[in-house]
């Protein structure tokens, strides 16, 4: 089977990696992390300009009819240059949301305007409580005559520091805990009793906390069918881990590149030690993970559109546990081989540290993973 990139891919990879080296470079992303609002709103249209914002997103709502393939060739490429823009929330989170569960007016209303790059969306589904359990939700969603009434509290909201409206997971029946019964909203983020509580994260972007306090929405604001939220909420989060699969790989292969020529400069005893036979052994196994996480990460872009829930839900949390294994070692390896100089604030190689380290931990741990697919049985 041939997985090369079709003509199309390989010119949308060429320009997000163009745009990113000459564009995009570390001092660039350490200005944007440092201003008040922690991302560049010139940046993020630019992206909308050049068809990015729209490209996995049905052509009648203004998309361009792309797949998973083509997001995570974009979600490399931002890896590789650690961009800090709300891609992840907006448009894969978010925006995947509104694609697969949403109504014609939401599409027509909301989505075409995320592709524009005028509407920022973030997905609100983790609580205190529910560590990695998409189930496992507090907040509520009272109906009242024609209006459902919401109130609880969503945690690590990606993006949500900078959402113009919050696809908010709340329960309309049922237990705690229980799949059946769990609603998706969509909320908008400055409506009365909503409240956003911004922080930055270990890798300097921007994470919320949102509080919701007798706010009412009507049935307009359901995303998918009433009681029945935690099968397309699952399905989203799944995109999600391939496109955050897909960035981890490109901050694995900026991390090696960047190792391999230190190691070519850095000398000790009067030569490099990139010429000692030990670094060369550790460069190659840095090398083979980030190689054998490409194919991973392709596996896991096709099988996300198989009709087999299963199938699909398998290969996540498998991409998940091996790339998240390589991510590990490949950061960790960058800062021994670049010594003390690695985890200064000045060079680039912590950076990428943090953003692997989070990574590991994004959409759940390697021990949810491998308990989530063992669960699924062969």
């Amino acid at each position: 089977m041939d997985f090369s990139f079709s003509e199309e891919q390989t010119l949308i990879k060429n320009a997000v990696e163009k745009f990113i080296q000459n564009d995009y470079d570390f001092e660039t992303r350490n200005k944007i992390i440092a201003g008040d609002e922690g991302f560049d709103r010139g940046i993020w249209k630019q992206f909308a300009d050049l068809g990015w914002l729209g490209i996995s997103f049905p052509e009648e709502v203004g998309g361009f009819g792309g797949s998973a393939v083509e997001t995570n060739i974009v979600m490399e490429a931002f890896g590789g240059g650690m961009v800090v823009e709300p891609f992840l929330s907006t448009v894969v989170l978010g925006g995947n949301a509104l694609a697969f569960g949403g109504t014609d007016a939401q599409k027509q209303e909301v989505l075409a305007k995320v592709i524009s790059g005028d509407v920022l969306l973030a997905l609100a589904y983790g609580e205190a409580q529910s560590r990695y359990d998409l189930s496992d939700v507090k907040t509520s969603a009272e109906k009242k005559a024609d209006q459902y009434v919401l109130n609880g509290e969503k945690t690590v909201v990606f993006g949500g520091a900078w959402a113009d409206k919050v696809i908010v997971s709340a329960r309309t029946s049922g237990d705690q805990c229980s799949e059946q019964g769990i609603t998706l909203f969509l909320v908008d983020a400055k409506a009365e009793g909503v409240s956003v509580n911004a922080y930055k994260s270990m890798d300097g972007a921007r994470m919320a906390n949102v509080s919701l306090n007798n706010v009412s929405v009507g049935a307009d604001a359901i995303v998918g069918s009433l009681d029945e939220g935690f099968g397309l909420l699952e399905k989203v989060i799944d995109y999600g881990i391939s496109a955050l699969c897909a960035e981890a790989l490109g901050s694995m292969n900026a991390a090696y590149e960047k190792t391999l020529a230190y190691v070519k400069t850095r000398e000790q005893f009067g030569v490099a030690i990139g010429s000692f036979q030990v670094i060369q052994h550790r460069l190659v196994d840095m090398f083979m993970a980030v190689e054998s996480s490409r194919s991973m990460g392709m596996m896991v872009a096709l099988k996300l559109g198989s009709r087999d829930v299963v199938e699909r839900k398998k290969a996540a949390s498998a991409a998940k546990v091996y790339i998240g294994d390589n991510a590990r070692y490949c950061a960790q390896e960058a800062v021994q081989l670049h010594g003390g100089i690695g985890v200064t604030e000045e060079l680039d190689i912590g950076h990428y540290f943090r953003r692997l380290t989070l990574f590991c931990g994004a959409f759940g741990s390697t021990d949810y993973h491998l308990s989530r697919f063992a669960d699924l049985g062969e």
